[in-house]
């Protein structure tokens, strides 16, 4: 068994900015000893040895564009040797964490899982981190192996029994290094922490041993000091991919299939045959879940099932199929590659249409039109989900990632099942509601500031043409004292400027005025009214 767990998390912006940091993995401690998460060098970017045919066929299953966003462009004749353009995202590995030491619940077997590594998917301009996790165990029973799928992707219990005991998680985890120690432990059991932590922050409690796994990355709520702050964007079950090499998967029950590819546990009675849910609801199962294309006896990987409900993305086949179980060129590196990259798009544009839509409910809750510099930040705030909307678009937004028929179908069920292209026009709508909105209060100040000028000027317009009419010798003071010439200035000024500010004040009122007297409808009676009500008291 191989499982694959893929958590997307909101990245917090810092103070009063508008989004996360743009480039959020230079906050991360760096140098020799400095933190626990290293910037992975990868096949494409390090050592040419390192570089397999299993990368090479992973590399050709994307179209151009998803290429170019997965590893970047490559160097080319008309290029300095290092113009190469980064891809859209950068991966950080740490490898302390050699094993996972797993009860699935009271009184079962203690399991000890491999840990194959631990990354974390960072992408430019997206305010989304994503947590990837692989582990593998061999030897499992099948219901272990339910169990495992089921309870091991929590980031907190959902509840506990009567017993105090957390209910859908497991019962206790623990990460191990390489020599055995134990690093961190699971704190399930402490029902009060979490309850408490609830009442306070009216957030959910991370479990300790994810917790420990992100760090120094932390909860956007806790009081634990870090640069790098996240919230949860999602469900607390967190996406899962799962490979299962079987001795005979034609011996799976129809309740098996349909445990695996809804991820819901073992059947209640061991051995029994029972359905997780009613017939009818699971009437299209196999139509709706269900990837059959390979589900034969014929081919290189006979018996091979994909099971897709977008949250989960299961394959089941014949352990002792070479092709099936071949880690360079078969299905297993298949699933470990091209299949985990389909997944990964999917789930990241998922989370990051979530993020944008949580960055335009804080921007409204924040409002506060009376307050002139909370309008500015609301603004700011406004235009930079735009913007990130935009180079979303253009950079991540994929309706196709694959040509081949099997990548093609599987990023389709998955988008299909999350439900993308509905939620990717929601919030499409959303920003472009908020971007009108701008637009138009933008325009109704520029209208409004162009009516007080044209007010301003008219009357302006009628002591301009008497002092141009007088020729600006309606005093001769031209061989008066400079004193005497200066205060005259002043007090023209002073005039001048009070009567521009008392028009600016008026220049509603004044506006309607110019509107009633062009108006030839009216009787001179009416515009004489609409020249009193200038100076009426009460409000504009």
């Amino acid at each position: 068994m191989h499982q694959i767990l893929l958590w997307p998390l909101r990245l917090m912006p810092l103070g009063d900015a508008p989004s996360a940091p743009r480039r959020p993995w230079e906050m991360l401690p760096s140098g020799s000893g400095a933190g626990p998460w290293h910037e992975l060098i990868d096949e494409y970017t390090g050592d040419p040895a390192s570089f397999h045919e299993r990368h090479y066929q992973e590399f050709v299953t994307f179209l151009p564009y998803v290429q170019r966003f997965l590893y970047g462009d490559g160097r080319s004749p008309g290029r300095p040797q290092d113009g190469r353009s980064e891809a859209g995202m950068k991966v950080f590995r740490r490898r302390d964490l050699a094993q996972l030491r797993v009860c699935p619940r009271p009184g079962a077997e203690v399991l000890t899982l491999d840990v194959v590594h631990v990354d974390l998917y960072f992408f430019f301009d997206v305010d989304v981190v994503l947590l990837n996790v692989e582990v593998s165990a061999t030897d499992l029973e099948l219901s272990q192996a339910q169990e495992l799928l089921y309870r091991l992707g929590r980031a907190y219990p959902s509840g506990w029994d009567a017993q105090g005991l957390p209910l859908h998680s497991l019962a206790s985890a623990e990460w191990l290094d390489a020599q055995g120690q134990v690093l961190a432990a699971s704190d399930a059991l402490e029902r009060e922490h979490y309850i408490a932590h609830v009442q306070e922050h009216r957030a959910p409690c991370i479990a300790e041993h994810w917790a420990y796994v992100l760090r120094p990355l932390v909860v956007d709520h806790s009081i634990e000091p870090g640069a790098l702050r996240f919230r949860q964007i999602e469900y607390y079950r967190m996406p899962m991919m799962a490979y299962l090499a079987l001795d005979e998967p034609r011996a799976l029950s129809r309740s098996d299939m349909v445990s695996l590819g809804l991820v819901t546990g073992p059947p209640a009675k061991p051995g029994g045959h029972e359905l997780p849910y009613a017939e009818k609801h699971l009437q299209d199962f196999e139509s709706k879940y269900c990837y059959d294309r390979f589900w034969s006896d014929a081919g290189s990987a006979p018996n091979t099932r994909y099971l897709c409900g977008g949250h989960s993305l299961v394959v089941i086949g014949r352990a002792d199929s070479a092709f099936f179980s071949c880690g360079a060129r078969g299905v297993l590196a298949q699933f470990r590659h091209q299949h985990f990259l389909i997944f990964l798009i999917a789930h990241f544009q998922k989370a990051s249409l979530l993020m944008f839509s949580d960055r335009l409910v804080e921007a409204l809750r924040r409002l506060n039109v009376q307050d002139a510099e909370n309008v500015r930040r609301f603004k700011r705030a406004i235009r930079s989900s735009f913007e990130g909307f935009l180079r979303f678009s253009h950079r991540y937004w994929f309706h196709e990632v694959a040509e081949a028929a099997q990548a093609r179908a599987l990023f389709r069920m998955c988008a299909n099942h999350l439900e993308l292209p509905v939620l990717y026009a929601e919030v499409k709508e959303r920003i472009t509601d908020m971007s009108a909105y701008l637009e138009t209060d933008s325009i109704r100040r520029q209208a409004n500031t162009v009516v007080r000028l044209t007010v301003v000027t008219i009357f302006g317009l009628v002591g301009t043409i008497t002092t141009g009419f007088l020729g600006m010798n309606l005093l001769a003071e031209a061989d008066a004292p400079l004193s005497r010439r200066l205060l005259y200035f002043a007090l023209v000024m002073g005039a001048t400027l009070a009567l521009t500010i008392y028009t600016m004040v008026k220049s509603k009122r004044l506006s309607d005025f110019l509107d009633a007297l062009s108006d030839e409808r009216l009787s001179a009676w009416n515009k004489l009214r609409a020249f009193a009500a200038v100076w009426r008291s009460g409000p504009d």
